[in-house]
């Protein structure tokens, strides 16, 4: 066995983990370079080579297997800059796009008004022709409209076409027959049919996905075929994968032809790299948080399963593939503090790696969480990144004097700690939204923490939800890469059969038939990558609602229950799961309950790296204390002289009691008075709040 090698590409950071043949692993951490991501990854395997003692082509010969997260297609929709795209439409549908579910986001907020169309009316297209929600054609396709639309998208130089008619999802002959015509005269352009990307009902979330994958897809076609030139050229021909939005990952062409399906793709690999972190603890259920240099990122694993959602949005626009269920909110080391009516308000805007915090001495003039950190103490100017990144205290003194302290008449030190606990209160909102929300008390989950910045604020977060467990990975910084070694491939499949669920409404026919085809495709795809037969496996699902109802919840079954008509046991598995997540089910009024969709995951195994137990080691910390610095303790309001411990040189059973601080290359961990810390199994590090154990 070679290298293995997982990337994740965020805004600020791009982060490695290096998997030795022997087990052993190397973190690693380098600025992104927004303008070509390419850039930075390459820069980061020539670091990792060095690390290795080899020469680039030689270290990268070596590699099996690369598994990189990208943030590429995110990005281009949250700025703006997306490809150039046409939309066939039905005729009489061209405005559906912006009317939207025709439902305000903000119900009692008359002036909140939607997003512009990722798509421009002169660039929306009808096309007469018309299949009804069973498949039958009431109105044939008039290629004369097919024709003058393509015309109208050549002359108007357009990237990628998107295509999406009524009930397609029932009969997609018509698409398929503008689809040949477009890729006939436009073989250049990116195409997008939502047969394809999406077949099932809604035709609002399934024009907005269709686009979604049009507007992305020239954009991360073009980064793919960077980056494997790039790869290639430099030595690399092991096996490259892609990390998806539904948490697995796939083959670069895979993705190219499924854009929209890394819209989520950044964070999607931290809950599975926290039921890594937590399998010294045995447990399978906890709250992950991962905050980096942009933003903070918080998700739900219960019961071993991360919770996934297909009715997602990206900066507002409807994204119905499944997509791991993750609160990401604009808070990072980068936010950036600013007064709002005389309100101190942190995020979401960053300042990113370029020009970055003030305190990196980059250009960056604006006061951000990492500058009140510096301030606090909680990072030091000397050992940021491991001492390769100098930051400056006075220049980050300097900002929030400026910006914060003088317009709130506040002391800088009180201005610091004020921008400190308002990220954490943002952070725990953030929590709050994927679990009181959802009906669970976070008080009963342990909080995996991660990101470089995630551990100077996570006892404060804990404290605020009453959270009494933090778990700090070793792999902490670096979090989603080192999920992304342990991912399964995955793909999800989806077809829509609107009926009432029981012997009256379900014709087992009817049924049978689209098990066999989703099957077979879903065997097909996993076989095209190389899949054996004994590590595939498919997870069956379906979409149902009361009758009546607006939305729909996905409950997992299996196919033997589906073939073989268990309706009471998938109706009770229903009511439970309603009962959940909303508060209520109506076993008692007998009421009808419908099938919408039938959905198959289809899930391919892959080489997971080893688990490494360290040996026991003794409590004893003294002999790691690197000497003593004056840090904010929140609990006095003021300044204390706090021990620095050597985190790198942690060792399991090493225990410890706040007030501390803890320093690694690629983080810090903040351990307040009242927490203690002990290093697990693993090299992860257990903070308890003492004052919640007593209660416990």
């Amino acid at each position: 066995m070679g290298y293995r090698i997982g990337i994740d590409v965020g805004g600020t950071f791009t982060d490695y983990l290096l998997l030795r043949p022997d087990g052993s692993t190397h973190v690693h951490k380098v600025l992104s370079s927004p303008a070509d991501p390419s850039e930075a990854v390459l820069l980061g395997l020539i670091d990792l080579a060095a690390v290795a003692g080899a020469p680039v082509a030689d270290f990268l010969a070596q590699v099996d297997i690369i598994v990189h997260g990208t943030t590429v297609t995110t990005n281009a929709v949250l700025t703006g800059n997306t490809a150039r795209t046409g939309l066939l439409t039905t005729h009489g549908f061209r405005d559906a796009l912006e009317m939207r579910r025709g439902v305000r986001e903000a119900f009692y907020d008359n002036k909140f008004t939607a997003p512009p169309a990722l798509v421009p009316r002169r660039l929306r297209l009808p096309v007469r022709g018309r299949m009804d929600p069973g498949g039958r054609e009431i109105e044939a396709l008039q290629i004369e409209d097919v024709e003058l639309a393509i015309a109208e998208l050549l002359a108007r130089e357009v990237e990628a076409v998107a295509i999406c008619f009524m009930h397609a999802y029932a009969n997609p002959a018509h698409e398929e027959k503008a689809a040949e015509l477009v890729a006939r005269r436009m073989p250049h352009a990116y195409l997008s049919v939502s047969n394809r990307v999406l077949p099932q009902v809604r035709f609002y979330e399934r024009s907005s996905t269709t686009v979604l994958n049009a507007v992305v897809g020239p954009i991360l076609k073009r980064y793919m075929e960077n980056l494997r030139r790039r790869l290639a050229g430099s030595g690399f021909h092991g096996v490259l994968r892609i990390m998806q939005s539904n948490g697995g990952v796939t083959s670069p062409a895979a993705v190219a032809a499924l854009a929209a399906s890394t819209l989520l793709s950044g964070p999607a690999a931290a809950p599975t790299a926290g039921l890594a972190a937590m399998q010294p603890h045995k447990e399978d259920s906890f709250i992950c948080v991962d905050m980096g240099g942009t933003s903070f990122d918080a998700a739900m694993v219960v019961g071993g399963q991360p919770s996934i959602t297909s009715t997602g949005s990206v900066n507002r626009f409807a994204l119905a593939l499944p997509s791991m269920e993750i609160n990401t909110i604009g808070a990072g080391g980068g936010s950036i503090a600013w007064i709002d009516h005389g309100m101190l308000r942190m995020g979401p805007q960053s300042a990113g790696a370029v020009p970055g915090p003030a305190c990196y001495g980059k250009g960056g003039e604006q006061p951000t969480c990492s500058d009140a950190n510096l301030v606090l103490g909680y990072l030091s100017p000397d050992f940021f990144a491991g001492g390769r990144i100098r930051l400056d205290p006075q220049a980050a003194l300097d900002a929030i004097s400026v910006q914060v302290a003088c317009p709130l008449a506040l002391d800088p030190v009180r201005a610091a700690y004020g921008m400190y606990h308002v990220m954490n209160v943002n952070m725990a909102s953030a929590i709050r939204e994927i679990s009181v929300q959802k009906g669970r008390d976070p008080r009963g989950f342990a909080l995996v923490c991660a990101g470089g910045a995630g551990a100077v604020h996570a006892a404060m977060i804990a404290r605020e939800l009453g959270i009494r467990r933090i778990v700090v990975p070793r792999e902490a910084s670096i979090f989603c890469a080192t999920g992304m070694l342990h991912t399964d491939l995955k793909h999800d499949f989806v077809r829509s059969y609107a009926t009432i669920l029981g012997p009256a409404g379900v014709d087992r026919g009817h049924l049978g038939a689209l098990l066999d085809a989703m099957t077979e495709e879903a065997h097909g795809v996993l076989a095209s990558e190389g899949i054996s037969p004994s590590q595939r496996r498919l997870v069956h699902a379906l979409d149902l609602r009361y009758l009546g109802q607006y939305h729909e919840v996905a409950v997992e079954t299996t196919a033997d229950q589906l073939r073989e008509g268990a309706w009471d046991a998938i109706r009770e598995a229903f009511h439970q799961r309603h009962d959940r997540l909303f508060g209520y089910a109506l076993r008692e009024d007998d009421a009808a309950v419908e099938l919408v969709s039938i959905r198959i995951a289809a899930l391919g195994g892959t080489d997971k790296p080893a688990a490494v137990h360290e040996p026991l080691s003794e409590a004893s910390v003294e002999h790691l204390c690197k000497g003593h610095r004056s840090v904010y303790q929140p609990d006095s309001g003021g300044f204390a002289q706090t021990p620095v411990y050597d985190g790198d040189r942690l060792r399991h059973g090493n225990r410890l009691e706040g007030p501390a601080m803890i320093e690694k290359v690629t983080t810090s961990i903040f351990v307040p008075a009242g927490f203690s810390l002990a290093v697990d199994a693993l090299g992860g590090c257990v903070l308890e709040d003492q004052s919640k154990r007593e209660l416990a």
